[in-house]
């Protein structure tokens, strides 16, 4: 990935291989139930995991996605070739669309409020808007199997976050222009994987997920107040390739729906607990920090319930800094993985099969 994800694996793969080969029995798929960008899916993929990844956030899943494609599915033949399509995209010209109309200085003219949001220089939100219309018209048009549309997508979402004018996160902007977002928007081809992941992608609810009990299931929920609908909602705009109406200085779109319990302190723990409880699967991992909304000794307690836990300190972080302000306040917390083995006598079949779920949105296959 090219920008920072709050919660992101990406500086932990080592010791979360560890966890996950000590629980690798030779069946069942990887069932990464949070998978944000994909790092960890990513992980699993390369110790030769077939894997299903899920995740709240349709950018996400696209993101993920694009981070396991090999060379073989994505081809753009129609379009010359994956290189080629990224250079046709590149060669477009600006078009005042959604993005252009709500998140650069021309909101200031549609805005009811004459708010002024500064995501984005106005050319690049018009180039944004050019490259997601052309995506989607090129998907329409056949040229492009699903794959090759999230690849494109998740390439324009990096290229986007390389000229944002933020500290971080889309949660708000800056007022005062970055050197960087004044650079032109530039969609750059992605190292492709030379074998193809077994993969199926949905976005869902994680409690809505029914993994087999030989399934090993990897649980990353988010750790602190931070709603990711919200700080992340341009980047799902740009996935779900919408305009939906936003709200506020910072232009969010409907999110709340998508709100997560375990970012609320006094719910996060029996959200955590009911969610494994309601798993079939009988390998659980569990990522979690020591600044968690849940206190360790508490969610080892409550596992325990109906299952054996191991809880290992894993690696000690730097912490999540969205502005100079946070870099003074503190260098590191600790990361810890539990490994959760669940009682054969609480083990559980749940239905129905993911095939039968039609409330999932499927991405990937």
């Amino acid at each position: 990935m090219t920008f920072r994800y709050i919660g992101s694996k990406a500086r932990l793969t080592m010791p979360l291989a560890r966890a996950i080969e000590a629980f690798d029995d030779g069946s069942g798929q990887f069932v990464d139930a949070f998978s944000g960008t994909g790092a960890v899916a990513e992980l699993a993929a390369s110790l030769g995991w077939p894997v299903w990844a899920n995740d709240a956030l349709e950018s996400a899943i696209v993101m993920t996605v694009a981070r396991l494609a090999s060379v073989g599915e994505v081809r753009m033949a129609s379009l010359g070739g994956y290189s080629d399509a990224v250079e046709r995209l590149n060669r477009l010209e600006p078009s005042e669309g959604p993005m252009w109309r709500t998140y650069s200085p021309a909101s200031a003219r549609f805005d009811c409020d004459r708010i002024e949001r500064r995501y984005f220089t106005e050319r690049n939100a018009a180039a944004i808007d050019a490259v997601r219309a052309q995506i989607a018209e090129w998907a329409t048009d056949g040229l492009l199997t699903d794959r090759e549309e999230q690849l494109l997508i998740a390439d324009l979402i990096s290229a986007a976050n390389r000229v944002a004018n933020i500290a971080g996160t889309y949660g708000c902007f800056l007022r005062k222009w970055q050197n960087s977002a004044h650079q032109p928007l530039q969609l750059k081809p992605r190292s492709l994987k030379n074998e193809a992941t077994e993969l199926v992608a949905t976005v869902a609810d994680v409690a809505d997920l029914r993994p087999s009990p030989n399934d090993l299931v990897y649980l990353d929920p988010p750790y602190t107040k931070r709603q990711y609908a919200s700080y992340y909602h341009i980047l799902e705009t740009i996935a779900v390739g919408d305009e939906p109406n936003v709200e506020g200085v910072s232009g969010l779109r409907p999110w709340k729906h998508k709100a997560s319990a375990y970012c609320y302190k006094t719910r996060a723990l029996d959200a955590l607990l009911s969610l494994v409880e309601r798993i079939a699967s009988r390998r659980v991992l569990i990522s979690y920090s020591c600044e968690g909304h849940v206190d360790l000794e508490d969610l080892c307690a409550g596992l325990e319930r109906s299952g054996t836990v191991e809880c290992t300190p894993i690696q000690g972080v730097g912490r999540y800094r969205p502005n100079r302000t946070a870099s003074a306040n503190g260098d590191s917390v600790t990361e810890y993985v539990l490994s959760f083995t669940r009682a054969e006598g609480e083990l559980k079949v749940n239905e129905p099969a993911l095939g039968d779920q039609c409330e999932f949105q499927v991405l990937a296959t």
